[in-house]
């Protein structure tokens, strides 16, 4: 099975842990995990069956096969290594060849599987974080369980100053809440606003992005960025669209395909007469264009109000007594123990995460009410959940 990490066995109760959940389909945690589906449904069958212990290695593990390497010399792989820690599987074998007939070495191949089986290897450090796609679906059936927003694509005024319009929409409506013209495209501009937004209209379940500053980061855990941690603080979950795949947020593609077409040809030469525009252009898309995926009807006539309300201040969160809480140092990372350090993400620093534990030595991550993926004391890293049921 083409597991990633070194523990075979751990993952295997992870996988199970998780679809028992319930809270992720067979199919994304089978694509998260890079197994096939067959061998998904055959581990649940082995767990249902047999219980956790179905899937350890010694449960599993077959009589010795006749070509196996003896014990006398597996044991002699772990003295010799353990003698030279700084060598590799060729020089192991060579020494080999010295004491035992030529037939009854393994190959370079066994003695480095060897090795690593008795935990004599280090692993190599991995490379930078990969944003696998998890092919989500944005659908609401209700107003204000999913927001969008987007920077569209910044553009000269008139006075060669560069305008980065800031786009704020409900899915379910489509109801354009903000079109701001902002001067840059970061958090400290764009977070003011969201402000005034929520203080208006309340607050979202969801918050809709693609993976780009000051959104999300493609490199970090659940792609965090300071500006999602606050999102989160507030009690919006941040949620994104698979790398290069725009259209998974076709809705609000296409209100900027109108917005471009209608507010910026030509530009404004300031950005208030601008902003006077982008104002004119969101009335009319909400009062006065019908709108055919609502039946026709205008954006303002079937949008309402969160009932979910802007709290005024962000208040302390208590995890449950069962969890143990761990403060994030300023470069991203918790001491477990006198194991180390395990790096979560440097947009949490100073925050308090929970760890809830699923079985020896395997714990859920939570910031707050979002999972941000479990940690395991064996790997000592933050393994990313599967970002389904979205």
């Amino acid at each position: 099975m083409p597991w990633s990490v070194e523990s075979v066995e751990q993952r295997r109760r992870a996988f199970v842990y998780l679809l028992e959940s319930g809270a992720f389909t067979m199919t994304a945690l089978c694509r998260q995990f890079g197994i096939s589906r067959p061998t998904g449904y055959a581990l649940w069958h082995l767990y249902q069956s047999e219980g956790i212990e179905g899937l350890s290695d010694n449960h599993r593990q077959r009589r010795r096969h006749p070509l196996q390497t003896s014990v006398e010399i597996e044991r002699e792989i772990v003295d010799l290594r353990q003698q030279h820690p700084t060598w590799g599987a060729r020089k192991l074998r060579v020494l080999l060849l010295r004491s035992y007939q030529p037939a009854l070495v393994p190959s370079e191949t066994t003695v480095n599987h060897i090795m690593k089986m008795h935990g004599l290897t280090v692993a190599r450090k991995t490379g930078r974080r990969h944003v696998a796609n998890a092919y989500p679906i944005f659908d609401p059936d209700a107003c204000n369980q999913i927001w969008s927003a987007d920077f569209k694509g910044k553009f000269r005024l008139g006075n060669l100053q560069y305008c980065n319009p800031l786009t704020i929409a409900d899915s379910f409506s489509r109801y354009v809440f903000s079109v701001k013209a902002l001067e840059r495209a970061d958090a400290e501009s764009c977070k003011p606003e969201f402000e005034r937004v929520f203080r208006e209209f309340g607050l979202p379940d969801q918050l809709h992005t693609d993976n780009g500053p000051p959104f999300g980061n493609a490199q970090a855990l659940r792609r965090m960025t300071r500006l999602a941690v606050w999102l989160m603080e507030l009690g919006i979950t941040p949620v994104y669209s698979d790398p290069g795949k725009p259209q998974q947020n076709g809705r609000h593609e296409r209100m900027h395909r109108d917005l471009k077409a209608e507010a910026t040809r030509p530009a404004e030469p300031s950005f208030a007469r601008q902003q006077r525009r982008f104002d004119a252009f969101r009335n009319e898309y909400n009062e006065v264009r019908p709108h055919e995926a609502i039946g026709l009807q205008t954006p303002d006539a079937v949008h309402q109000r969160s009932r979910r309300g802007w709290p005024g201040i962000i208040r302390d969160w208590d995890y449950p007594a069962h969890m143990r809480t761990k403060m994030i140092s300023i470069n991203g990372t918790f001491r477990s123990g006198s194991a180390g350090f395990v790096m979560v993400s440097s947009a949490l620093s100073s925050k308090y995460i929970g760890l809830e534990e699923v079985e020896t030595g395997l714990w859920s991550v939570y910031y707050r009410h979002v999972p941000l993926g479990y940690f395991s004391e064996r790997t000592m890293r933050v393994e990313e959940l599967p970002a389904a049921g979205l």
